[in-house]
């Protein structure tokens, strides 16, 4: 069995939010395909010391700063690789190939048409999701509902759940819930996903609302035999089984609970993060840390391999 082949990967955003991505040289692995640009770590380099230079060499930049974005685990047949990927934060000069290949920068919702390595999808998804992911949460009328959303938009929210879960909720109540989450999210480019009870949604139509897809809950997850239909497709996840589930059902991303205590469920041991970082070390998609997390705890989630946050309370006030 080959070893592990261990990579340094740059995602680098401009200022106008276009991604830096390379043109595979043809007589390379994976010759032909756009990637983002990396290269194998050498022995005794830590991740940034090997970023720094395969970028300088690549595209002739300077890395200021960057923070770990996601880590890929992936099996050619011929060649196992492990992908660090780090999201560059800061740098300095003007990327080009300066090993002869083609470099160009490209909008993050574009990078789907380019033909990447399998290895490089899950990057895909991470470039394209946001660090913070709403879960909505109680509400005293619809007022309160619009001034919560609203609120959490403004603050630059870009990922909602719309969580409607309540038997006390009508279909008429749910319906308009929906349509104004989906004009609220459509009018701040943000993404809408929905996770409401199976019955609720038999008695709805929502073939004329616009939203990006469903989540499921663990509870129903563990139901699904097929990914539901959507542009997006989320879980919740507690346990490695759970996050195998989600990966067989192709998700786009998930969220791993409980990271700490929460006052919601007392009684539920929470991972802490060195569990949660062991979790997520053989997971292939994105990952949300949830529960009892705030946004104060972004750097950790990170540094623990996570995408970002999902909060209910810390994001919906």
């Amino acid at each position: 069995m080959p070893d592990i082949i261990h990579v340094a990967v740059a995602v680098i955003v401009n200022d106008e939010g276009d991604v830096c991505i390379s043109l595979r040289h043809e007589d390379s692995h994976q010759g032909g395909l756009w990637e983002f640009p990396g290269g194998k770590i050498e022995q005794y380099e830590t991740v940034q010391q090997a970023l720094t230079r395969e970028i300088s060499e690549e595209l002739d930049l300077h890395i200021n700063e960057s923070r770990p974005l996601i880590k890929v685990l992936h099996d050619y047949h011929d060649r196992k690789v492990c992908l660090h990927v780090h999201r560059v934060l800061s740098y300095t000069g003007q990327a080009k190939g300066a090993e002869g290949q083609k470099v160009e920068w490209v909008p993050a919702d574009e990078l789907s048409s380019y033909e990447f390595p399998l290895a490089n999808l899950p990057i895909i998804k991470a470039v394209q999701l946001p660090d913070r992911y709403l879960i909505t949460g109680k509400f005293i009328d619809q007022e309160d509902f619009l001034k919560k959303l609203t609120s959490a938009l403004d603050r630059g929210v870009r990922l909602v759940q719309l969580r409607l879960k309540g038997d006390n909720l009508s279909s008429d109540m749910i319906r308009s819930l929906i349509q104004t989450s989906s004009a609220l999210c459509a009018q701040a480019r943000a993404k809408l996903l929905l996770n409401i009870s199976k019955h609720h949604l038999r008695s709805l139509d929502i073939s004329t609302i616009a939203f990006d897809g469903f989540h499921a809950d663990s509870r129903m997850l563990n139901k699904l035999s097929t990914r539901p239909e959507g542009a997006l497709f989320s879980a919740s996840c507690h346990n490695l089984d759970e996050l195998d589930k989600a990966r067989q059902l192709d998700a786009d991303f998930v969220v791993l609970s409980p990271v700490k205590q929460t006052a919601s469920h007392p009684e539920t041991e929470p991972l802490g993060w060195q569990q949660f970082s062991g979790l997520v070390e053989s997971c292939t998609m994105p990952v949300y840390a949830l529960g009892g997390v705030s946004e104060e705890d972004m750097k950790s989630a990170w540094l623990h391999g996570a995408q970002g946050i999902a909060a209910i309370s810390a994001l919906w006030h």
